[in-house]
């Protein structure tokens, strides 16, 4: 035995290193004993503006799902003697609109109609597009064919003019029928970039080393996409996710500033806008607080996904 075998003088050489030398090498053997959700977890948690805009997402999420509970005002109640609108006071903090409403209780119900629109459409446009990228990319052949022409048909109109096109056949309903036509068109047009994704993720995958020994025990196509394909490529999935939810409610505020979107007397931020767009010289007010809601969530959502996108990537590093 010697004297400088560590092992033997029941300590080791990390124990011997001082404090102030070999920190980040110290730090970075320590991550590699972390499970997948904690070191991604440490990553993010060191993203400042990612964790304030998740902050900021949870309290605008939060304000409008209990908007009945702490809403001022109702809505849709009109003050006959503020028809041309009044400005923001101690009774009415962001003001009344055109017709005399409250334009702070109209956000926060008008919240839960953009981010159930926002999150509805990003959920099923991950649904679909995850379900047709996946099988493309692993069957390849003529099923890929089938799904990337598709892709490529969709992808090849104007946005907004499909949208507009599309948004024809629910400019009649009301209510949550409404909604959920909205939903559905936003994903219509919104499927094909996770669709593309992820045929590219299973593409690299499918020939991996434990995807053949998967084969060769005889399991199914369905049992390797889902337990062992998906998995792997779910870190671009949910980044994309994120940035999925942005891009629909701007989406959703897009259809309802010119009519196609949500229908009265329910209110939306971009119905919102709409509303106010004759009024902008005399109440500018009723317009400029939906449009920050919009900017706020869009942005909040915008910065957790590159948090998000810094966290999942293996390549990354483990120190900000």
């Amino acid at each position: 035995m010697t004297m400088n075998d560590p092992a033997k003088m029941g300590g080791s050489a990390a124990d011997e290193m001082p404090s102030g030398a070999g920190g980040d090498e110290a730090e970075t053997v320590d991550t590699g004993h972390l499970g997948l959700v904690s070191l991604a977890w440490r990553r993010f948690r060191k993203h400042r503006l990612a964790l304030i805009a998740t902050v900021l997402l949870v309290v605008l999420t939060g304000s409008a799902i209990l908007a009945p509970w702490i809403s001022p005002y109702d809505p849709n109640y009109e003050d006959y003697s503020a028809f041309n609108g009044a400005p923001p006071s101690s009774a009415h903090i962001m003001g009344l609109d055109s017709l005399g409403r409250d334009v702070l209780s109209r956000i926060l119900y008008g919240g839960r109609i953009s981010l159930l629109i926002g999150f509805g459409s990003m959920v099923s446009a991950i649904v679909l597009g995850t379900f047709l990228g996946a099988i493309a990319g692993y069957f390849g052949g003529w099923v890929d064919n089938i799904v990337m022409r598709l892709t490529d048909v969709m992808l090849s109109f104007p946005l907004y003019l499909l949208l507009f096109v599309l948004s024809e056949f629910i400019s009649g309903d009301t209510g949550s029928q409404n909604i959920a036509m909205i939903v559905l068109v936003i994903m219509a047009v919104s499927w094909t970039y996770i669709a593309r994704l992820v045929r590219g993720e299973i593409l690299s995958l499918r020939e991996r080393e434990y995807i053949q020994a998967a084969k060769a025990l005889g399991v199914g196509p369905a049992g390797i996409i889902v337990r062992h394909l998906l998995p792997n490529a779910i870190a671009p999935i949910v980044v994309n996710a994120t940035l999925l939810v942005g891009n629909n409610i701007i989406l959703e505020s897009v259809l309802s500033f010119f009519g196609f979107g949500v229908q009265l007397p329910t209110s939306s931020w971009g119905s919102m806008l709409a509303d106010a767009q004759e009024n902008m010289a005399s109440a500018p007010w009723a317009a400029v607080y939906p449009g920050l809601m919009i900017l706020l969530t869009v942005l909040s959502v915008n910065l957790l996904g590159d948090g998000l996108r810094d966290a999942l990537d293996p390549f990354s590093p483990s120190k900000r």
